[in-house]
């Protein structure tokens, strides 16, 4: 529980910290001369090269822990955020982003491995699942509008280097503080002649988990790009770096709504992800062909679905794996995730002018809906909740 305390923390001030960017980012590329479609390509790119990273990942973590990446990608992007609090064009930035985006690809997949590494029980991971969604969801709550604020108190370079500053502290702490040697142990060949083990003492044997299951990382993180790119882009892009804070903070206290729902872990991951991917494509279309709703109150309900989508989707993948080689499964999601993100802004950036960006989301996320498997097989139906529906 220690652990989990302590990385709890380290995810908090790095979340706080790579959330501010978000409502500056847009106005600060503006600044330096960007245009709308090279904007997109700044976003993505930054996607687009977490996929080496990631691909790194899968079979490092597994082979050698969290720790060392966690460390890393916090010391590194602070160190990035240094050197971007000095840049001038918008292709420097573009680079460094680009960079950025390789150094924090190791993130998710080890702290979400170390996590899951805590503990053997289903119920456990569940609840470190929903606590990671929890300390993720509080901290992008205040971090944007604390980003607004910053910026309009310090300027672009220093809200850069304070947040660089942080992120680096954060990553000394974490080098001191994290345990070592928490490596997933190989697999065990247990002789026939001997009893079959307990649950307690049973090896975990890995399973091969369908790509559709990867299919709606990828589009989720299409739609969040095209939300992230289109929202600082309101009324021609002269919208408030204050006001767009407080919408993504709004989208942020919808997903702390429903995490804080502890109930629904009792339920089927695969049945609280399928509910939560419908609600966030209702979302989307309501922007699209209803603007008169009020899109404050949208983008709470759009995140209400983050915080029933993201810890589903974890503890899913952990089941379907059963349980082992945590780092591989969850690099491929985040490869998948990676791909989504890059799509999204690119494909907002070039089509906004004559078809709305959120219908495009709505529809990739009916499709993925759509190819998630109902019917698992004996081995994955094993290892899922017994109120599971849709087994």
């Amino acid at each position: 529980m220690k652990t989990a305390i302590w990385l709890y923390l380290f995810l908090f001030l790095a979340v706080f910290d790579l959330h501010a960017q978000y409502p500056i980012l847009t106005p600060f590329a503006i600044s330096l001369g960007a245009a709308p479609t090279f904007i997109g390509w700044m976003m993505g790119i930054y996607s687009l090269t977490h996929l080496p990273g990631n691909l790194i990942a899968g079979t490092q973590i597994d082979k050698h822990g969290s720790r060392r990446y966690i460390v890393f990608s916090l010391l590194g992007a602070g160190f990035i955020l240094l050197l971007q609090a000095h840049v001038h064009t918008p292709w420097q930035l573009l680079a460094l982003r680009s960079i950025s985006g390789f150094v924090l690809a190791f993130l998710s997949p080890a702290c979400l491995a170390l996590l899951a590494q805590l503990s053997s029980d289903p119920v456990k991971q569940g609840k470190y699942m929903s606590g990671h969604g929890v300390v993720h969801t509080l901290a992008s709550v205040v971090s944007p509008a604390a980003g607004a604020i910053i910026v309009g108190s310090m300027g672009f370079s220093a809200t850069f280097s304070s947040l660089g500053y942080l992120l680096l502290l954060t990553g000394v702490i974490a080098f001191m503080t994290m345990p070592r040697g928490l490596v997933q142990q190989p697999e065990r060949v247990t002789e026939p002649a001997k009893p079959e083990p307990s649950p307690a003492t049973s090896t975990k044997t890995f399973i091969p988990v369908s790509w559709r299951y990867f299919a709606l990382p990828l589009v989720i993180a299409c739609a969040q790009g095209i939300l992230f790119f289109e929202l600082p882009l309101r009324g021609g892009g002269h919208s408030s770096m204050m006001s767009t804070g407080l919408l993504f903070s709004i989208i942020s206290i919808g997903a702390l709504f429903t995490l804080s729902m502890l109930f629904l872990n009792r339920y089927s991951p695969k049945l609280r992800l399928v509910a939560g991917v419908l609600l966030m494509s209702l979302s989307f279309f309501v922007m699209a062909a209803i603007p008169q709703i009020p899109l404050s109150t949208v983008l709470f309900v759009l995140g209400m679905s983050k915080g029933i989508i993201f810890p589903a989707m974890a503890t899913l993948f952990i089941r379907l794996s059963g349980g082992s080689k945590l780092g591989r499964i969850f690099s491929l999601q985040s490869i998948a995730t990676s791909i989504g993100s890059f799509i999204g802004p690119i494909t907002a950036g070039q089509l906004r002018v004559g078809l709305s960006p959120y219908f495009i989301a709505f529809v990739l996320l009916m499709i993925g809906m759509l190819l998630l498997p109902y019917y698992t097989s004996r081995r994955e139906a094993s290892l899922s909740d017994p109120k599971s529906i849709l087994h």
